[in-house]
């Protein structure tokens, strides 16, 4: 009964976390939080990733080995916000999606942004790259056996990861000038970030044809080897 009980609650967690709870608490903390606030609803939006990543195994031991690999993949991405012009973070995090589970790549996308910005400087937009981040990881983990086998669709989905990320930190640019959200506002921002957004998607899928084979085999690797 218990058994049940666990799974059920992972279950929920699983769902109710990335799809209600994060994004409410993003939007509400960026409307209602000031600047000085901030690093609360980011320290908010890490322990509940943390938590959708221990829903996401059953055995201690196994989700301590995870949580080693997800630390060293959090570090790579840390050390690539210092690359200009292009970075690999995103790649990175779908990557680690794609070997470890979509809890995990979502925990090393919104850990990533969390943990650099406090060089790179946080602030209430910390919270949506958290989510944009996360999000391009979870949903890689769900398409994982698609994507493993085909290149193209790889590449592909890197690409529209980049304008999923767009478009997320857009609803914050929109927040932060109109202080509320205009559909009007919004669309005219999508816009004029196109540029950036070509940035993005470029970035995501030059990063994935030069890692995904390399960290992708060693991660492969690691995993039977492991266990995890």
């Amino acid at each position: 009964m218990v058994l049940i009980r666990s799974r059920t609650a992972r279950s929920v967690i699983k769902v109710a976390v990335p799809f209600l709870i994060l994004p409410v608490l993003t939007i509400a903390g960026a409307l209602i939080f000031d600047q000085k606030k901030h690093i609360i609803i980011s320290l908010s939006v890490a322990v509940f990733a943390l938590l959708l990543f221990a829903a996401g195994f059953e055995k201690r031991s196994t989700g301590t080995r995870r949580m080693v690999i997800v630390a060293v993949m959090t570090a790579l991405c840390f050390a690539g916000r210092f690359i200009p012009f292009l970075k690999p973070i995103m790649a990175l995090t779908i990557i680690s999606a794609l070997y470890l589970g979509g809890e995990a790549g979502f925990l090393v996308g919104a850990l990533a942004a969390v943990l650099s910005n406090f060089y790179f400087g946080q602030g209430p937009w910390t919270a949506f790259q958290m989510l944009a981040w996360g999000f391009s990881g979870l949903f890689a983990g769900f398409f994982a056996e698609h994507l493993k086998k085909s290149k193209a669709l790889l590449l592909i989905y890197g690409a529209l990861s980049g304008i999923l990320y767009s478009w997320i930190m857009d609803i914050w640019t929109v927040l932060w000038y109109n202080e509320g959200f205009s559909l009007k506002f919004y669309l005219s921002t999508l816009t004029t970030a196109i540029p950036y957004t070509l940035s993005y998607m470029v970035s995501n899928v030059l990063f994935l044809l030069l890692l995904s084979k390399p960290i992708g085999d060693k991660l492969g690797r690691i995993k039977i080897k492991y266990g995890v």
